[in-house]
């Protein structure tokens, strides 16, 4: 009996000094992300693939009046796609269900013009299906993107349009084609078109028209995981451009802005210069996508062979969306053939493998760190928390204290030329400003800067850095910091 008490003594003290340090936790700073935020951040890059009747018209966007019978791929493999795209370190494919010529990738019930109405796998495809399958098989993440505008359909701009037929595009796609990591929506609403025969241009108020609102409430109830983009989010906005750079001060947090007084925002009406940075302290957590494509179009131009952009553009467009804690959405465009072209997958794949390399060895593991303060000087919290595996494991102060500087002697002296840091945004976005110095000729020397942090920082050096001493300063929080990850890489010789 008195062991018997001991141990229950034991195991209530455990959970009281368990409940006490829960309750010593910092407090969440302004909005946070929900876990399909968190989810999205941890792909970091993924791409969306554009391939309708518009690439067999080597247009860039199309009128709505091809002839389904032009699509008609030889040598189409959505699993040959996905390889490339896996190689390049890619995380997933969202699929242009749909663009604005309104021809549909799968036999839709909603229109006539659709992919059953095409010679491609003798009127029996579905392309849709068919990428969904190999991303799947490929352990990448799908997304869908079906565009609100039709340039084909006879009663768009009409109340019956959005009712009979994009509502229904939209829960067949949810419904029908597995777990969707995102979701994509974009601006382009309404112009000229072929319009069922009408050949005019039609106008629609892009704040009411589609009913945000409530396409939001479809997603959620048929894909409740998936994370919406559109130039307001709600999970993730557009970043502003197509060149795939987020602002070197890039917030998660944003609170869009109306052009208009008496009306909402919504995708294709917000002050778009509000988006590139998002908003410090903003009312939702609502970070950026980087949306470029691979080539000059976001479709297949032939014309525009030996214009891919090389492995050195794309790593570049790394460090200012990845490393911005945004995301890169790349954009491939397969041949009429189906095929993507040659010096796409070899440029996705050579960046894939630099990628790979580069963050192979962090040369902070193992580190003995010393910090100016640490949070109740408890091991909870503890530096040695910021070169563990663990995302959301993390570094933090007292609440008094929204500034540190941790010394970090590595293991050995390193070369890099890459510094990374990530919060713990689970407690929102805190740090405003932080300098990296090394140890070189017995001084201190500022080797790089940041402003925000985020989910995912890199710092890349101009030049590769020897030193076996690193010091990170955080400067500026407006309260306690919660920092989860340091580390330090080297790019591999690339000449």
């Amino acid at each position: 009996m008195y062991l018997s008490n001991k141990i229950k003594c034991l195991l209530l003290f455990s959970c009281i000094s368990l409940i006490a340090k829960a309750q010593n936790a910092p407090k969440p700073y302004g909005a946070i992300p929900s876990e399909r935020q968190l989810a999205w951040q941890e792909k970091e890059m993924y791409v969306i693939m554009h391939f309708t009747p518009t690439t067999f018209q080597n247009k860039e966007w199309g009128f709505g009046d091809a002839d389904p019978a032009i699509f008609n791929p030889t040598n189409f493999n959505a699993n040959a796609i996905a390889a490339a795209v896996k190689a390049g370190g890619f995380k997933g494919i969202t699929v242009v269900a749909k663009h604005h010529d309104g021809f549909a990738l799968w036999p839709t019930k909603s229109t006539g013009y659709n992919i059953s109405k095409s010679p491609f796998r003798e009127g029996k495809a579905d392309l849709v299906k068919e990428m969904m399958l190999a991303t799947n098989q490929a352990g990448l993440g799908f997304g869908i993107y079906c565009s609100p505008w039709d340039r084909n359909n006879a009663n768009y701009s009409k109340p019956a349009y959005i009712d009979e037929v994009y509502y229904k595009q939209l829960n067949e796609l949810y419904s029908n084609y597995g777990q969707l990591h995102t979701v994509f929506y974009d601006g382009a609403n309404g112009g000229d078109g072929y319009y069922g025969g009408s050949r005019e241009k039609r106008s629609i108020d892009a704040s009411t028209y589609y009913n945000y609102e409530k396409i939001w409430t479809i997603v959620r109830k048929k894909q409740p995981g998936a994370a919406i983009f559109s130039d307001i989010g709600p999970d993730i906005r557009w970043v502003g451009n197509e060149s795939g750079f987020a602002a070197e001060t890039s917030w998660s947090t944003f609170t869009p802005i109306s052009p208009s007084k008496d009306k909402k925002p919504s995708p294709g009406f917000v002050v778009e210069a509000t988006l590139p940075t998002g908003t410090r302290k903003g009312e939702f957590w609502t970070p950026a996508e980087c949306d470029v494509p691979l080539r000059p179009g976001w479709f297949y131009h032939p014309e525009q062979d030996g214009k891919t952009k090389t492995p050195a553009q794309l790593l570049e467009i790394y460090y200012k969306s990845v490393g911005r804690s945004a995301s890169l959405d790349l954009g491939i465009a397969p041949m009429p053939s189906g095929e993507l072209h040659p010096d796409d997958i070899k440029s996705m794949s050579d960046f894939g493998s630099i990628i790979q390399k580069t963050f192979a060895t962090n040369f902070a593991k193992g580190a003995t760190i010393q910090a100016s303060n640490i949070r109740g000087k408890s091991k909870i919290y503890s530096p040695e928390k910021l070169i563990d595996n663990d995302r959301y494991s993390y570094f933090a102060t007292d609440d008094s204290v929204n500034h540190a500087e941790l010394v970090f002697n590595l293991k050995n002296k390193s070369r890099f030329n890459v510094i990374r840091l990530r919060e713990n945004i689970k407690l929102g976005q805190r740090i405003e400003g932080a300098e990296i110095d090394a140890w070189i000729d017995n001084h201190w020397k500022v080797i790089g800067k940041a402003t925000s942090i985020g989910g995912n920082r890199l710092i890349r050096l101009q030049n590769y850095i020897e030193s076996d001493k690193v010091r990170l300063r955080i400067l500026k929080s407006p309260v306690c910091i919660a920092l989860s990850d340091f580390g330090l890489f080297a790019e591999p010789n690339m000449q």
